[in-house]
């Protein structure tokens, strides 16, 4: 009987690729799902959960990124100082007049892993509000959201 071996991708052999991708092409959630499984690799044959073997992202159009139903009004994020009555709470749409590229951070960072290469996924992505970004010398591939 033959036995087959189980391989194990060591950190030497990785290859990170870069990928462009717009922020209005689908809702913020699809988006962000999207990312995250190309920030930690599972989409590839060679995934080891304790290997940083994912891609870098570059995110375009922030601004123009939409949610579904009534969640611009109904979502709400919360910052908290730590003294009493210290809570301050957002809307989807202030935040996005705010800084629209920390929305899509937010909700990336909220779907990958929590672990200690969380880290150095999130340093890979990059949010840039318009379509103009600084990585062209990266040749970086656009991927369409399904």
């Amino acid at each position: 009987m033959k036995q087959f071996k189980t391989y194990s991708q060591s950190q030497s052999t990785v290859e990170h690729k870069w990928i462009l991708v717009d922020a209005g092409d689908a809702p913020i959630g699809r988006l962000s799902t999207f990312i995250a499984q190309r920030l930690t690799g599972k989409y590839k044959s060679t995934y080891t959960p304790s290997i940083d073997d994912g891609d870098f992202v570059v995110v375009i159009n922030a601004n123009n990124a939409v949610v579904t139903g009534n969640k611009a009004e109904d979502k709400k994020y919360y910052s908290y100082s730590g003294y009493p009555s210290g809570l301050k709470t957002t809307t989807f749409t202030q935040e996005k007049t705010k800084d629209a590229t920390k929305l899509v951070e937010h909700s990336v960072k909220g779907m990958l892993p929590k672990n200690k290469l969380q880290a150095e996924r999130m340093k890979r992505l990059r949010v840039f509000a318009t379509d103009e970004h600084t990585h062209g010398p990266q040749q970086p591939q656009k991927v369409e959201v399904k």
